[in-house]
Parts: C-alpha cells; structure tokens; sequence
C-alpha cells in the first residue's frame, strides 16, 4: 500500500528537502506518496513538521502514524492539545557534528584567550599571555542530551577536564556527570566555560538566573547554543558589568531575530552570532526522517520519540 507522507514546513524547505527525502525513501525501498498537499488530511499517514508552518491543528488527520520534527527542539509543538499522534524530533549526524563544530570553536577561543590576540596593533609583552593547558580548565556542560553528551566527549578528547549536568543521572563515557538540584550547584561552581544545551521547557526558562550565576566562579565564561529563554538576560548582563563574568557568546535569543537595537549586539562582554550553532542539513535529516517511516511501517519503535511529561 503507497504511504502518503505530508511535507508540511514551508515551500522554502520543500525546495531544499525534496530531492533529499525521495533519495531516502527510494533508498528503503518505500513506495510512497510525498507532497506539500495530499488532500483530506484523513489520507495523510506521516506529517514532517516544521512549528511554524501552517498547519496547526492535527484533529484531522485521524490516519497518521507520527509527526516527525525537522528541528532537535519541539518547544513550539508538545503542548498542542490537538496533537495526540507520537512526535519524533530531530536527530541526525548533520545536526550534531554541526554542534559540535561550533562549540568546539568557542570554547577554545576562550580558552586560548584569541579576542585579545586577534588585534591589529598592541604591546608585546601585554598579550603574552600563556593559556593553561585543556587538563587545567572545567568546561561544564548543563543538558546530556544526544548534542550534549557528543560536545562533552568531543572536549574531553581534547583534553578538557569535562563536567556535565542533566535533570537525572546518566552515564556518558570521559564526562563527570551530576544530576539534581545539588549536582546543579556543583556543576556551576567548577565550571570555568559553561556550556548550554538543555531542552526549553517550563522547567529550564530562566534556570540561569542571578543566584545560579552567581555560584559560578569569577571571571567564567558562558556560551549558549541551547535556548535562548535558559538565561535572565538581566542577571546575565549584570553579572557581565560587575566583573562576574568574563564573557558571553551567544548564539540563541529570547527574541530571534535580535532585535537592532538590542544591548547584546554593543555590549563589549557580548557575541552575538544569529542562531547558527547549528543547523538541520537536508542530506542527513532525510536519513532519519525515511528510517522513522520504514519504523513505523513495519511496526518497530520510532526513533527520538518526545516525552510530553517532560517536554523533550
């Protein structure tokens, strides 16, 4: 029987996904149906889902198996009532490599102190500066998800003594890991570079708050690929004028796109890079989206399923 798959997340992405996606089905050996509009939505067997496409009410679509996210973060969709199919969000190799790329980078930049080297004049001996080695400097990782626990090993590899922190205990091979409210506190109080990548839920909205800045030690860095909404941009800004903090690269926003007149795009003690960290790539997404539906076709569990207890 041919399965109708709905590509419901923009004719921009449409144009960029499609080739991509019958590659991939065709590659499963799937005979299959993929369009924009496949017409009464009781035709549809699986929806891949962008949360800010159009479609906004999946009451209708009473045959469908699963809506497979394009994007790692769901925040915009577990809470649809009218959504009562299982939703897989997005986890590929394009995705997390990205990732870790781009916080690798970050990270080592403030490690090696490179904004006060890349300059065009100064004094020699001022910016002689000597870093510490990898094994002398905590990077603490608050979120051990797929992207979290790779960005933790990736440092590690480097050398980084790596500390990581999740809402429950888990294991991730070169990381320290720590779980719940006093691992949270152990967690900040090391952490010389602290890196975010928690899910946004209720539960995490403003967890870096003034008292959980203020427990981090003196002269730290923040880096923020995760969400966003994880951070007070009051308390961080003040912790950034007080001298508390060091620096703050971020990569995501309460508000995206920031807005021009906002203080981070001027703030010496701010990067602001617009939500780049990383992206979904067509190629890789593909892979899984198809491997998801050959799952459910031939009655095997989904793959990255959303728990809509805890949001993620």
């Amino acid at each position: 029987m041919t399965i109708n798959i709905m590509f419901s997340a923009g004719a921009a992405r449409w144009a960029e996904y499609e080739t991509h996606l019958r590659l991939s089905l065709e590659d499963m050996g799937l005979d299959y149906r993929l369009d924009l509009d496949l017409g009464p939505p009781d035709a549809v067997d699986y929806v891949i889902y962008a949360p800010n496409s159009a479609l906004q009410d999946f009451t209708p679509y009473i045959r469908c198996k699963a809506v497979l996210n394009l994007w790692a973060g769901v925040e915009e969709v577990v809470d649809n009532p009218t959504l009562t199919q299982p939703l897989a969000r997005m986890v590929d190799d394009g995705l997390t490599q990205g990732m870790v790329e781009w916080v690798t980078g970050h990270v080592l930049r403030h490690h090696l102190g490179m904004d006060a080297q890349i300059r065009k004049e100064g004094d020699w001996n001022a910016l002689r500066i000597v870093p510490p080695l990898a094994s002398q400097r905590r990077v603490t990782i608050l979120g051990l998800g797929a992207l979290g626990a790779t960005v933790g090993q990736a440092l590690a590899g480097l050398g980084f003594d790596v500390v990581g922190w999740s809402r429950s205990a888990k294991h991730v091979s070169g990381v320290t890991c720590l779980f719940g409210t006093d691992g949270l506190q152990e967690a900040l109080s090391g952490g010389q570079i602290l890196v975010l990548l928690l899910p946004q839920t209720s539960k995490t909205e403003n967890l870096l708050d003034a008292t959980r800045l203020a427990q981090m030690p003196k002269g730290a860095v923040v880096i923020n690929p995760g969400r966003g909404p994880l951070i007070n941009d009051e308390a961080l800004l003040a912790a950034l004028d007080s001298d508390h903090l060091d620096h703050a690269t971020l990569d995501v926003f309460w508000v995206e796109p920031l807005p021009n007149d906002h203080v981070f795009w001027t703030h010496p003690k701010v990067t602001v890079t617009p939500h780049i960290a990383s992206e979904t790539r067509a190629n890789t997404a593909s892979h899984v989206i198809a491997e998801n539906i050959r799952r459910g076709e031939a009655g095997e569990p989904f793959l990255h399923l959303v728990d809509r207890q805890t949001g993620y």
